[in-house]
């Protein structure tokens, strides 16, 4: 809930200390930040153009998560996941699917699920009763004390390497997740979907390196015996999910086997903050 959140937030305008008061978060300076009837608040720091996911995209998300199709992406967060004292902080968590796992897997501790997507974000503050669900821009200053979490967890999302070390303990772990150029290979030429490149796990590492060493790192692959419908719903909680409106998609579908083994395969990578 988001009174366990509440004391590893911060002000976005100024920093400070929040509390919660009549219905918002407010500061010693008097920000204050309305709560909504579902839970969970918007800390964005001024006006973004990024809204994040679609209720379609979410939907389609919850109903995909919820089918347990990626279930060996959770147990390899979770082998990787080595928390130190403070919350846990999934950046991009979208409904909080992984990071209600980790609160499962780990115990009594809050959890800040943040996403720039209202939808995603109401689905996240009734996703686990220790999550506090919080509004914000992973490419701006994220409204989260200085060192206030044991564990952040970025899974399909964006990263912003100097925020997430300001926000991590120097005992803490970092936990990254990130497709493979083989992730849904039997979906991405048939489908016209957008290709992982080869390099990007390589990429990910030099971006992180001068906050971060990386302490563990292995591919992790599945298959998935998905159904035309299961298909359509994963391509629809993604960035391709502007394909599942167009005719020509929906024929493409149709061609294929049903149901059809598809490949999942990601690369789950855990770093420390540099020098703790």
């Amino acid at each position: 809930m988001l009174a366990d959140a509440v004391p590893f937030l911060a002000c976005p305008l100024c920093a400070g200390a929040l509390a919660i008061e009549s219905g918002t978060l407010r500061c010693a300076r008097s920000h204050s930040f309305d709560i909504a009837r579902q839970g969970y608040v918007s800390l964005l720091r001024g006006a973004s153009t990024f809204t994040g996911d679609t209720p379609e995209m979410v939907d389609a998300r919850a109903a995909f998560l919820g089918a347990g199709h990626y279930a060996p992406i959770v147990e390899a967060i979770t082998d990787a996941a080595r928390p130190g004292p403070g919350c846990v902080v999934d950046v991009g968590a979208g409904t909080g699917y992984y990071l209600a796992a980790v609160l499962d897997r780990f115990g009594d501790r809050a959890g800040l699920a943040l996403d720039a997507s209202k939808p995603a974000l109401r689905q996240a503050a009734r996703a686990h009763p220790l999550i506090g669900a919080v509004g914000c821009d992973a490419w701006q200053p994220l409204p989260v004390q200085p060192a206030a979490a044991g564990l952040v967890l970025n899974v399909f999302a964006p990263r912003n390497p100097a925020e997430l070390r300001r926000i991590l303990r120097s005992e803490g772990t970092l936990v990254v997740v990130a497709p493979t150029s083989r992730h849904l290979g039997e979906l991405v030429s048939t489908l016209d979907l957008l290709a992982v490149e080869e390099d990007k796990q390589s990429r990910i590492d030099e971006r992180l390196a001068p906050h971060f060493d990386l302490i563990e790192q292995t591919d992790r692959e599945f298959s998935m015996t998905l159904s035309h419908d299961d298909v359509t719903t994963l391509v629809g909680m993604g960035p391709n999910a502007f394909h599942t409106v167009a005719a020509e998609f929906r024929e493409r579908v149709g061609a294929l086997a049903d149901p059809l083994t598809v490949t999942g395969s990601v690369t789950v990578s855990a770093y420390r903050p540099s020098g703790g």
